[in-house]
Protein backbone atom coordinates (compact mmCIF):
# COMPACT_ATOMS: atom_id res chain seq x y z
CA UNK A 1 0.00 0.00 0.00
CA UNK A 2 1.25 3.13 -0.98
CA UNK A 3 1.11 6.49 0.68
CA UNK A 4 -2.36 7.81 -1.49
CA UNK A 5 -4.02 4.66 -0.64
CA UNK A 6 -3.04 4.80 2.57
CA UNK A 7 -4.67 7.84 3.07
CA UNK A 8 -7.85 6.74 1.39
CA UNK A 9 -8.10 3.63 3.34
CA UNK A 10 -7.69 5.07 6.90
CA UNK A 11 -10.37 7.76 5.59
CA UNK A 12 -12.20 4.83 4.83
CA UNK A 13 -11.83 2.96 7.64
CA UNK A 14 -12.99 5.90 9.79
CA UNK A 15 -16.67 6.72 7.81
CA UNK A 16 -17.75 2.91 7.71
CA UNK A 17 -17.42 3.05 12.14
CA UNK A 18 -20.37 5.49 11.45
CA UNK A 19 -23.84 3.40 10.52
CA UNK A 20 -25.60 5.51 8.10
CA UNK A 21 -28.15 3.23 6.77
CA UNK A 22 -31.04 4.84 5.39
CA UNK A 23 -34.42 4.02 5.69
CA UNK A 24 -36.88 3.51 2.83
CA UNK A 25 -39.91 3.34 5.27
CA UNK A 26 -39.00 6.65 6.87
CA UNK A 27 -40.69 10.00 6.07
CA UNK A 28 -38.76 12.41 6.98
CA UNK A 29 -35.43 13.47 5.26
CA UNK A 30 -33.19 12.53 5.58
CA UNK A 31 -34.45 9.31 6.74
CA UNK A 32 -32.31 8.65 9.22
CA UNK A 33 -30.50 11.22 12.36
CA UNK A 34 -27.27 8.99 11.89
CA UNK A 35 -26.98 10.56 8.46
CA UNK A 36 -26.74 14.05 9.52
CA UNK A 37 -24.37 13.50 12.13
CA UNK A 38 -22.22 11.81 9.70
CA UNK A 39 -22.72 15.17 7.39
CA UNK A 40 -21.77 17.51 10.22
CA UNK A 41 -18.47 15.50 10.92
CA UNK A 42 -17.61 15.48 7.21
CA UNK A 43 -18.13 18.99 7.22
CA UNK A 44 -15.56 19.66 9.69
CA UNK A 45 -13.03 17.30 8.05
CA UNK A 46 -13.88 19.55 4.40
CA UNK A 47 -12.56 22.90 6.17
CA UNK A 48 -9.00 20.71 7.40
CA UNK A 49 -8.44 19.75 3.88
CA UNK A 50 -8.55 23.45 1.95
CA UNK A 51 -12.37 23.37 1.52
CA UNK A 52 -14.41 26.82 1.89
CA UNK A 53 -18.25 27.82 1.53
CA UNK A 54 -18.53 24.37 3.78
CA UNK A 55 -22.10 23.83 4.65
CA UNK A 56 -24.99 21.15 6.20
CA UNK A 57 -28.21 22.50 4.75
CA UNK A 58 -31.69 21.92 6.49
CA UNK A 59 -31.81 17.93 4.66
CA UNK A 60 -28.21 16.64 5.92
CA UNK A 61 -26.54 17.83 2.15
CA UNK A 62 -23.10 18.55 2.59
CA UNK A 63 -21.59 21.48 0.33
CA UNK A 64 -18.08 23.50 -0.11
CA UNK A 65 -15.71 24.92 -2.59
CA UNK A 66 -12.35 24.17 -3.17
CA UNK A 67 -11.31 27.65 -4.26
CA UNK A 68 -9.75 27.54 -8.37
CA UNK A 69 -5.82 28.52 -8.05
CA UNK A 70 -4.99 29.61 -11.54
CA UNK A 71 -6.59 32.77 -13.36
CA UNK A 72 -7.11 30.44 -16.39
CA UNK A 73 -10.91 30.14 -17.32
CA UNK A 74 -12.06 26.84 -16.02
CA UNK A 75 -15.93 25.27 -15.69
CA UNK A 76 -17.06 24.92 -12.09
CA UNK A 77 -16.42 20.88 -11.79
CA UNK A 78 -18.48 19.04 -8.95
CA UNK A 79 -17.89 15.64 -6.90
CA UNK A 80 -20.17 13.42 -5.85
CA UNK A 81 -20.81 11.02 -3.67
CA UNK A 82 -23.25 9.66 -1.09
CA UNK A 83 -23.46 9.05 2.60
CA UNK A 84 -25.66 6.61 3.58
CA UNK A 85 -25.58 2.50 2.89
CA UNK A 86 -28.47 0.22 1.71
CA UNK A 87 -31.22 -1.00 4.19
CA UNK A 88 -30.80 -4.86 2.42
CA UNK A 89 -27.99 -5.69 5.04
CA UNK A 90 -26.68 -4.27 8.51
CA UNK A 91 -24.17 -1.25 7.81
CA UNK A 92 -23.16 -1.39 11.98
CA UNK A 93 -20.34 -2.24 13.08
CA UNK A 94 -18.18 -2.45 9.83
CA UNK A 95 -14.96 -4.26 10.53
CA UNK A 96 -12.93 -3.61 7.11
CA UNK A 97 -10.09 -6.52 6.90
CA UNK A 98 -7.08 -5.51 4.48
CA UNK A 99 -5.62 -8.43 2.56
CA UNK A 100 -2.61 -6.72 1.33
CA UNK A 101 -0.93 -7.91 -2.00
CA UNK A 102 -3.54 -10.58 -3.38
CA UNK A 103 -1.92 -13.36 -5.11
CA UNK A 104 -5.19 -15.11 -6.99
CA UNK A 105 -6.11 -17.09 -4.09
CA UNK A 106 -8.60 -17.36 -1.73
CA UNK A 107 -9.92 -14.47 0.70
CA UNK A 108 -11.40 -15.25 3.73
CA UNK A 109 -14.12 -13.00 5.26
CA UNK A 110 -15.55 -14.81 7.68
CA UNK A 111 -13.83 -18.89 8.08
CA UNK A 112 -16.14 -19.30 11.31
CA UNK A 113 -18.79 -18.83 8.69
CA UNK A 114 -17.46 -20.19 6.02
CA UNK A 115 -17.53 -17.30 3.76
CA UNK A 116 -14.86 -17.10 1.48
CA UNK A 117 -14.06 -14.91 -1.84
CA UNK A 118 -12.55 -17.05 -4.73
CA UNK A 119 -11.40 -16.18 -8.46
CA UNK A 120 -14.94 -18.70 -9.33
CA UNK A 121 -16.87 -16.62 -7.10
CA UNK A 122 -15.62 -13.40 -7.66
CA UNK A 123 -13.93 -13.45 -11.11
CA UNK A 124 -12.84 -9.64 -11.05
CA UNK A 125 -10.27 -10.66 -8.61
CA UNK A 126 -8.13 -11.47 -11.72
CA UNK A 127 -7.71 -8.23 -12.36
CA UNK A 128 -6.67 -7.26 -9.14
CA UNK A 129 -3.28 -9.84 -8.76
CA UNK A 130 -1.01 -7.50 -6.70
CA UNK A 131 -3.49 -5.30 -5.25
CA UNK A 132 -4.62 -4.52 -1.52
CA UNK A 133 -7.75 -5.75 -1.25
CA UNK A 134 -10.57 -4.88 1.57
CA UNK A 135 -13.20 -7.05 2.62
CA UNK A 136 -15.35 -7.16 5.69
CA UNK A 137 -15.65 -9.39 8.28
CA UNK A 138 -18.70 -11.71 7.42
CA UNK A 139 -21.15 -9.58 9.89
CA UNK A 140 -22.03 -6.87 7.55
CA UNK A 141 -21.79 -4.92 4.58
CA UNK A 142 -18.27 -3.03 3.65
CA UNK A 143 -19.99 0.27 2.86
CA UNK A 144 -17.38 1.06 -0.05
CA UNK A 145 -20.63 1.93 -1.78
CA UNK A 146 -20.15 5.03 -1.28
CA UNK A 147 -17.51 5.91 1.98
CA UNK A 148 -14.68 5.04 -0.48
CA UNK A 149 -16.16 7.43 -2.98
CA UNK A 150 -16.24 9.87 -0.25
CA UNK A 151 -12.78 9.07 0.78
CA UNK A 152 -10.81 9.63 -2.62
CA UNK A 153 -12.82 13.08 -2.87
CA UNK A 154 -11.63 14.02 0.21
CA UNK A 155 -8.19 12.87 -0.51
CA UNK A 156 -8.07 14.59 -3.84
CA UNK A 157 -8.64 18.14 -1.94
CA UNK A 158 -6.22 17.48 0.26
CA UNK A 159 -4.06 16.40 -2.00
CA UNK A 160 -4.58 19.47 -4.44
CA UNK A 161 -4.06 22.16 -1.49
CA UNK A 162 -0.76 19.81 -0.61
CA UNK A 163 0.41 20.52 -4.23
CA UNK A 164 -0.60 23.85 -5.86
CA UNK A 165 1.92 23.28 -8.32
CA UNK A 166 -1.15 21.35 -9.91
CA UNK A 167 -3.00 24.00 -11.86
CA UNK A 168 -7.44 23.72 -11.46
CA UNK A 169 -10.68 25.55 -11.53
CA UNK A 170 -13.37 25.94 -9.05
CA UNK A 171 -14.15 22.47 -7.59
CA UNK A 172 -17.41 22.04 -5.55
CA UNK A 173 -17.85 19.12 -3.62
CA UNK A 174 -21.34 17.28 -2.22
CA UNK A 175 -22.17 14.48 -0.39
CA UNK A 176 -25.23 13.46 -0.37
CA UNK A 177 -28.02 11.56 1.73
CA UNK A 178 -30.46 8.61 0.89
CA UNK A 179 -29.09 7.72 -2.02
CA UNK A 180 -30.09 4.21 -1.75
CA UNK A 181 -34.00 5.07 -1.20
CA UNK A 182 -34.05 7.27 -4.40
CA UNK A 183 -35.14 9.73 -2.58
CA UNK A 184 -33.39 11.86 -1.01
CA UNK A 185 -31.38 14.21 -4.65
CA UNK A 186 -34.67 15.60 -5.29
CA UNK A 187 -34.07 18.00 -2.61
CA UNK A 188 -30.21 18.98 -3.38
CA UNK A 189 -30.30 22.80 -4.79
CA UNK A 190 -28.39 22.60 -7.84
CA UNK A 191 -28.67 25.70 -8.70
CA UNK A 192 -27.18 27.06 -5.49
CA UNK A 193 -24.39 24.55 -5.76
CA UNK A 194 -23.25 26.41 -8.86
CA UNK A 195 -21.35 23.66 -10.92
CA UNK A 196 -20.94 23.27 -14.82
CA UNK A 197 -21.01 19.49 -14.77
CA UNK A 198 -20.32 17.02 -12.30
CA UNK A 199 -19.53 13.48 -11.52
CA UNK A 200 -20.66 10.92 -9.13
CA UNK A 201 -18.03 8.54 -8.00
CA UNK A 202 -20.39 5.47 -7.19
CA UNK A 203 -19.59 2.87 -9.66
CA UNK A 204 -17.28 -0.27 -9.21
CA UNK A 205 -15.24 -2.27 -11.45
CA UNK A 206 -12.48 -0.14 -12.78
CA UNK A 207 -12.85 1.41 -16.23
CA UNK A 208 -16.93 1.08 -16.08
CA UNK A 209 -18.72 4.50 -16.80
CA UNK A 210 -22.51 5.10 -16.33
CA UNK A 211 -23.57 7.64 -19.36
CA UNK A 212 -26.38 6.23 -19.40
CA UNK A 213 -29.42 4.43 -17.46
CA UNK A 214 -32.92 3.60 -17.48
CA UNK A 215 -35.95 5.58 -18.60
CA UNK A 216 -38.36 4.87 -15.48
CA UNK A 217 -42.07 4.81 -14.68
CA UNK A 218 -44.14 4.07 -12.18
CA UNK A 219 -47.30 2.46 -13.48
CA UNK A 220 -50.29 1.42 -11.29
CA UNK A 221 -53.26 -0.71 -12.44
CA UNK A 222 -56.75 0.27 -10.91
CA UNK A 223 -59.57 -2.53 -10.74
CA UNK A 224 -62.61 -2.35 -9.78
CA UNK A 225 -65.39 -5.29 -9.49
CA UNK A 226 -68.18 -6.21 -9.76
CA UNK A 227 -68.90 -8.34 -6.58
CA UNK A 228 -71.98 -10.41 -4.78
CA UNK A 229 -72.84 -13.88 -3.35
CA UNK A 230 -70.56 -16.56 -5.29
CA UNK A 231 -73.44 -18.70 -4.84
CA UNK A 232 -75.52 -16.35 -7.47
CA UNK A 233 -72.69 -15.11 -9.42
CA UNK A 234 -72.84 -16.17 -12.89
CA UNK A 235 -73.33 -13.73 -15.67
CA UNK A 236 -72.40 -10.82 -12.75
CA UNK A 237 -69.55 -10.92 -10.76
CA UNK A 238 -66.99 -9.51 -12.23
CA UNK A 239 -63.76 -10.48 -9.58
CA UNK A 240 -60.66 -8.12 -9.38
CA UNK A 241 -58.04 -10.40 -8.31
CA UNK A 242 -58.90 -12.72 -11.29
CA UNK A 243 -58.55 -9.73 -13.53
CA UNK A 244 -55.48 -8.87 -11.72
CA UNK A 245 -53.97 -12.24 -12.23
CA UNK A 246 -54.74 -12.81 -15.93
CA UNK A 247 -53.16 -8.82 -16.80
CA UNK A 248 -50.28 -9.93 -14.91
CA UNK A 249 -49.63 -13.73 -16.58
CA UNK A 250 -50.72 -12.21 -19.99
CA UNK A 251 -47.55 -9.82 -19.81
CA UNK A 252 -44.98 -11.56 -22.35
CA UNK A 253 -42.24 -13.54 -20.49
CA UNK A 254 -39.58 -11.97 -22.52
CA UNK A 255 -40.16 -8.51 -21.07
CA UNK A 256 -39.78 -9.04 -17.75
CA UNK A 257 -36.66 -8.25 -14.93
CA UNK A 258 -35.61 -11.80 -15.04
CA UNK A 259 -35.50 -12.58 -18.58
CA UNK A 260 -33.79 -9.48 -19.25
CA UNK A 261 -30.15 -8.07 -19.61
CA UNK A 262 -28.08 -5.11 -21.05
CA UNK A 263 -30.49 -2.66 -22.91
CA UNK A 264 -33.30 -4.80 -22.84
CA UNK A 265 -36.72 -3.09 -21.03
CA UNK A 266 -39.11 -4.76 -19.13
CA UNK A 267 -42.42 -4.49 -16.66
CA UNK A 268 -41.96 -5.40 -12.72
CA UNK A 269 -45.33 -5.90 -11.16
CA UNK A 270 -44.27 -5.60 -8.41
CA UNK A 271 -47.19 -5.16 -5.03
CA UNK A 272 -50.78 -5.87 -5.40
CA UNK A 273 -53.04 -5.59 -2.70
CA UNK A 274 -56.87 -5.61 -2.49
CA UNK A 275 -60.02 -8.11 -2.40
CA UNK A 276 -63.19 -8.53 -4.26
CA UNK A 277 -64.48 -4.98 -4.72
CA UNK A 278 -61.30 -3.57 -5.74
CA UNK A 279 -57.31 -4.15 -6.20
CA UNK A 280 -54.59 -2.14 -6.98
CA UNK A 281 -51.16 -3.28 -8.74
CA UNK A 282 -48.44 -1.28 -8.64
CA UNK A 283 -44.97 -1.85 -10.80
CA UNK A 284 -42.38 0.01 -12.86
CA UNK A 285 -41.59 0.27 -16.43
CA UNK A 286 -37.77 0.38 -17.63
CA UNK A 287 -36.56 0.77 -21.05
CA UNK A 288 -32.92 2.52 -22.16
CA UNK A 289 -33.99 3.85 -25.74
CA UNK A 290 -37.06 6.11 -25.38
CA UNK A 291 -39.12 5.25 -27.99
CA UNK A 292 -38.65 1.82 -27.25
CA UNK A 293 -39.84 2.96 -23.85
CA UNK A 294 -42.85 4.16 -24.92
CA UNK A 295 -43.62 0.64 -26.96
CA UNK A 296 -43.50 -1.08 -23.40
CA UNK A 297 -46.23 1.86 -21.92
CA UNK A 298 -48.67 1.18 -25.45
CA UNK A 299 -48.18 -2.45 -25.21
CA UNK A 300 -49.37 -2.36 -21.32
CA UNK A 301 -51.92 -0.29 -22.39
CA UNK A 302 -53.33 -2.20 -25.46
CA UNK A 303 -53.45 -5.25 -23.31
CA UNK A 304 -55.75 -3.28 -20.44
CA UNK A 305 -57.98 -2.93 -23.44
CA UNK A 306 -57.79 -6.25 -24.06
CA UNK A 307 -58.99 -7.24 -20.56
CA UNK A 308 -61.46 -4.57 -20.58
CA UNK A 309 -63.62 -6.12 -23.41
CA UNK A 310 -62.99 -9.73 -21.34
CA UNK A 311 -64.30 -8.34 -18.79
CA UNK A 312 -67.03 -5.86 -19.73
CA UNK A 313 -68.38 -6.05 -16.10
CA UNK A 314 -65.37 -4.16 -14.27
CA UNK A 315 -63.84 -1.06 -14.47
CA UNK A 316 -59.89 -1.15 -15.27
CA UNK A 317 -57.70 1.90 -15.16
CA UNK A 318 -53.75 2.39 -16.26
CA UNK A 319 -51.80 5.51 -14.47
CA UNK A 320 -48.50 6.14 -15.47
CA UNK A 321 -46.55 8.30 -13.58
CA UNK A 322 -42.81 9.85 -14.82
CA UNK A 323 -40.01 9.29 -12.14
CA UNK A 324 -36.75 9.76 -14.07
CA UNK A 325 -35.56 9.97 -17.84
CA UNK A 326 -31.99 8.58 -19.47
CA UNK A 327 -29.49 11.22 -19.11
CA UNK A 328 -27.43 9.83 -22.30
CA UNK A 329 -28.84 12.72 -24.32
CA UNK A 330 -28.04 15.23 -21.58
CA UNK A 331 -24.64 14.22 -21.81
CA UNK A 332 -24.24 14.12 -25.57
CA UNK A 333 -25.69 17.80 -25.99
CA UNK A 334 -23.57 19.34 -23.00
CA UNK A 335 -20.27 16.89 -23.94
CA UNK A 336 -17.91 19.14 -21.60
CA UNK A 337 -18.06 16.18 -19.11
CA UNK A 338 -17.56 13.40 -20.74
CA UNK A 339 -14.93 14.38 -23.23
CA UNK A 340 -12.87 15.42 -19.99
CA UNK A 341 -13.42 12.18 -18.75
CA UNK A 342 -12.77 10.04 -21.47
CA UNK A 343 -9.29 12.34 -21.92
CA UNK A 344 -8.69 11.29 -18.22
CA UNK A 345 -9.18 8.01 -18.81
CA UNK A 346 -6.49 7.72 -21.70
CA UNK A 347 -3.98 9.82 -19.69
CA UNK A 348 -4.36 7.17 -17.04
CA UNK A 349 -4.66 4.00 -19.55
CA UNK A 350 -7.60 3.01 -18.08
CA UNK A 351 -9.54 0.63 -20.42
CA UNK A 352 -12.67 2.01 -19.86
CA UNK A 353 -16.27 0.69 -20.89
CA UNK A 354 -19.08 3.52 -21.59
CA UNK A 355 -22.35 1.70 -19.98
CA UNK A 356 -26.07 1.73 -19.72
CA UNK A 357 -27.13 1.61 -16.28
CA UNK A 358 -29.98 -0.60 -15.10
CA UNK A 359 -30.91 1.65 -12.66
CA UNK A 360 -31.08 5.00 -12.26
CA UNK A 361 -28.64 7.30 -10.42
CA UNK A 362 -28.78 10.36 -8.41
CA UNK A 363 -26.12 11.71 -11.78
CA UNK A 364 -29.17 10.89 -13.75
CA UNK A 365 -31.63 12.65 -11.58
CA UNK A 366 -29.24 15.68 -11.44
CA UNK A 367 -28.10 16.02 -15.76
CA UNK A 368 -32.37 15.64 -16.12
CA UNK A 369 -32.42 19.21 -13.91
CA UNK A 370 -29.16 20.50 -15.58
CA UNK A 371 -26.17 19.24 -14.26
CA UNK A 372 -24.72 16.63 -16.75
CA UNK A 373 -23.27 14.32 -14.08
CA UNK A 374 -21.80 10.96 -15.92
CA UNK A 375 -21.23 8.17 -13.21
CA UNK A 376 -17.52 6.94 -12.60
CA UNK A 377 -15.88 3.83 -10.87
CA UNK A 378 -14.84 4.15 -7.06
CA UNK A 379 -13.79 0.69 -7.11
CA UNK A 380 -15.80 -1.67 -5.03
CA UNK A 381 -17.30 -4.99 -5.92
CA UNK A 382 -20.20 -6.74 -5.07
CA UNK A 383 -22.37 -4.02 -3.07
CA UNK A 384 -25.01 -4.28 -0.91
CA UNK A 385 -23.82 -7.50 0.80
CA UNK A 386 -20.95 -9.33 2.82
CA UNK A 387 -19.31 -10.02 0.15
CA UNK A 388 -18.56 -6.62 -1.21
CA UNK A 389 -14.82 -5.68 -1.50
CA UNK A 390 -12.61 -3.42 -2.89
CA UNK A 391 -9.34 -2.44 -4.89
CA UNK A 392 -7.60 0.06 -3.37
CA UNK A 393 -5.32 -0.21 -6.93
CA UNK A 394 -9.03 0.49 -8.62
CA UNK A 395 -9.36 3.16 -5.94
CA UNK A 396 -6.28 5.13 -6.87
CA UNK A 397 -6.75 5.12 -10.54
CA UNK A 398 -10.03 6.41 -10.10
CA UNK A 399 -8.43 9.56 -8.22
CA UNK A 400 -6.20 9.45 -10.72
CA UNK A 401 -8.46 10.17 -13.01
CA UNK A 402 -10.42 12.83 -11.15
CA UNK A 403 -6.87 14.63 -10.45
CA UNK A 404 -6.72 14.55 -14.43
CA UNK A 405 -10.15 15.77 -15.06
CA UNK A 406 -9.43 18.80 -12.99
CA UNK A 407 -6.03 19.70 -14.39
CA UNK A 408 -7.15 19.36 -17.95
CA UNK A 409 -10.34 21.50 -17.24
CA UNK A 410 -7.77 24.41 -17.44
CA UNK A 411 -5.51 23.46 -20.00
Amino acid sequence: MNQLQQKIYDRFVRYVAIDTTSDPLSTVTPTTASQMSFAHMLAQEMKTVGFTEVEVDEYGFVTGLLPANTDKKAPVIGLFAHMDTVCDYSGKDIRPQLHPNYDGGTLTINADKKMYLTPQTAPKLNLCIGDDIITADGNSLLAGDDKIGIATIMTLAEYLTQHPEIKHGPIKAAFTIDEETGTGIAYFNIEKFGADFAYTVDGSTLGDIDCGNFNADTVTLHIIGKTCHPGSAKGFMANPVRIAADIISSWPEDKLPETTEGEEGFVLFKDIEGGLDKVVVKGIVREHDLAKFENLKKMLEELVAEKRQKYPAAKIEVEFKKQYRNMREILKERPQAMELLEKALNENHVQYRLTQARGGTDGAQMSLRGLPTPNIFAGYENPHGPYEWISLGWVEKAFRVLESIVKDAVK
